[in-house]
């Protein structure tokens, strides 16, 4: 098994936003923002090579949505998700399998592709796996969260025939080599997969942890649904990631691909950061 970090570009959210009631004197020393309040996050995406199967964790925003719509988040950046697939010898057709941690729009616009007045999906010969319990919670969704999920991102996966609803089950296996953790307090029922990898316990964060930034307990995103309940997750999570030497691969973190831990006097923080490749 192989595991590849798939860059799908950069994209920019308000900081505030971000870091909830952490005050801005705060987490400015630790994610600068521009002279709008933005700041610079990455879409990382990770693709996993087992042996005929090819899984694409997330997907990013995508292309398809309108120039007002993307203006709003000044994409930048020089990757693509096609441009880090052909870096590896891969094409959108040769995925397999399409993993959703959740169905935010930045975690799967690139879903679905606009081919002229239709939409399609993006990954012609894969399955698309989320699971049942989160389908139906983004399908008629709350109105704090609705502007999250977009109906042309989620929709047309259905209508394909090719959706698959894994288990609700936290550490339910996936592949020999994949378990899911399931978390709650950012959105419900989104899906971490849980990789053994080279000897050790690969963690893909998404919105639990989207960076290095959010380590200290109170660093919760005002995006989250259920804030204590996310404070509660990352306190388990942590402590288990510290005694378990976990690697915690960071999907929105512009600078950290990935991180150990360490005990310090101000809680569990970052020990080592590094590229996947690294490993």
């Amino acid at each position: 098994m192989k595991l590849h970090t798939i860059n799908t570009g950069f994209f920019k959210l308000d900081g505030g936003a971000m870091f909830g009631v952490v005050p801005k004197t705060m987490w400015q020393k630790l994610v600068p923002p521009d002279e709008n309040n933005l700041c610079t996050w990455a879409m990382r995406c990770l693709l996993i090579e087992d042996g005929k199967k090819l899984t694409l964790i997330d997907n990013g925003i995508g292309d398809k949505q309108d120039d007002k719509f993307l203006s709003h988040y000044h994409l930048h950046g020089d990757d693509t998700l096609d441009k880090s697939l052909a870096k590896l010898g891969f094409s959108r057709a040769d995925i397999t399998d399409v993993f959703l941690t959740h169905l935010h729009f930045d975690h799967c616009g690139g879903s679905i592709i606009r081919e002229g007045e239709k939409l399609k999906p993006a990954f012609e010969n894969a399955n698309y796996w989320s699971n049942e319990q989160h389908w139906q919670w983004a399908i008629a969704p709350n109105d704090r969260e609705k502007a999250s999920f977009l109906k042309e991102n989620i929709l047309p996966i259905q209508e394909s025939g090719q959706l698959n609803f894994v288990e609700t089950q936290d550490g339910v296996d996936f592949t020999d080599n994949v378990r899911i953790r399931f978390a709650f307090g950012h959105t419900d029922a989104m899906m971490l997969p849980q990789i053994q990898y080279k000897g050790r316990t690969i963690v893909y964060m998404a919105d639990l942890l989207p960076s290095a930034a959010h380590l200290p307990l109170p660093y919760v995103m005002a995006y989250d649904m259920f804030p204590l309940q996310t404070l509660h997750e990352k306190k388990a999570f942590l402590e288990e990631a510290l005694a378990g030497d976990y690697i915690l691969y960071f999907e929105h973190d512009a600078l950290n691909e990935c991180a150990t831990l360490q005990q310090t006097d101000k809680g569990i923080r970052v020990k080592e950061t590094f590229k996947l490749s690294e490993l």
